[in-house]
């Protein structure tokens, strides 16, 4: 690459327009939104029982629940997918030939799975936002004495729970990206990121290990896991969605500005480990 060349945010939008384009191709990423958005859809038909107004909660839970596991799944493949897919076709070869930096190629990539998350989250929460208002609706004409204290849920937290399981994906693919930059086999990279996903929600115990103490080896081993991986528990603010409590919204913008360390630091690996990386 000519060095002469600075580097060009237009091309790192070019790559994640490109990177868009082509999830939006893919199978798995119809299957895995369309199996969501049925799941979500379909939790309307929960309306021919009287559950009262914990009913909102229940399908808030199985909402947001559904969002994190088909979202988690459709990161990791996708992140995936979309990195091993330019380097078997050799595009990746070609494209770098061409004044393009690594870094261009690292971040356009992950802007573009960003972007199908983002479609991924915005879609369910509009579309589960649209079943629990609708079903409160009618729960406050039928029960009006469940409802005493006014409507418990509301469009604004509602929006910032999806929000907020976002920001968890886009850590996700973070380090899924990272481990592709390494690897040379895409199930490798889809096992590791699964397995990360699985510490990051764990993590909460290697830190209550190292608060009590015990051997100076389990202490920095505990300490490191924390370090290193984020604490996905943080994430779950949207608990009480349904149930009357309010959206924290100092604690959403504190998750955020954390998620944005996490995926900022993991970036810069992964330009680095890619830099390194024979193609």
């Amino acid at each position: 690459m000519n060095q002469r060349v600075s580097f060009s945010v237009v091309r790192v939008g070019l790559i994640a327009r490109n990177t868009l384009l082509e999830a939006s191709r893919q199978k798995l990423f119809s299957f895995l939104l369309l199996l969501a958005l049925a799941l979500v859809g379909g939790a309307q038909w929960f309306r021919d029982f009287n559950f009262g107004a914990p009913e909102l909660k229940f399908l808030a839970d199985l909402g947001y629940g559904a969002m994190a596991f088909f979202g988690a799944a459709l990161t990791v493949a996708a992140t995936a997918q979309l990195f091993f897919s330019e380097i078997e076709n050799r595009t990746a070869l070609t494209l770098l030939a061409k004044p393009v930096w690594r870094a261009e190629f690292v971040l356009g990539k992950y802007l573009g799975v960003l972007a199908v998350t983002a479609t991924f989250c915005a879609l369910l929460t509009a579309l589960l936002a649209t079943v629990l208002l609708a079903r409160q609706q009618t729960l406050m004409s039928e029960m009006p004495d469940a409802f005493l204290r006014g409507a418990t849920l509301r469009l604004g937290d509602l929006i910032g729970a999806g929000l907020l399981q976002w920001l968890k994906l886009a850590v996700l693919a973070a380090f899924t990206l990272l481990v592709a930059s390494f690897s040379q086999t895409q199930l490798y990279t889809v096992v590791t990121g699964f397995f990360v996903l699985v510490i990051c929600h764990l993590q909460y115990l290697a830190q209550d290990a190292s608060s009590r103490g015990g051997s100076l080896f389990a202490q920095v081993v505990a300490g490191l896991i924390g370090l290193m991986f984020p604490n996905f528990q943080l994430f779950n603010l949207a608990d009480g969605i349904g149930g009357g409590a309010p959206l924290d919204w100092d604690r959403v913008a504190r998750v955020g500005l954390y998620a944005g360390g996490y995926v900022a630091a993991i970036c810069l690996l992964t330009i680095y480990s890619f830099r390194k990386r024979e193609i």
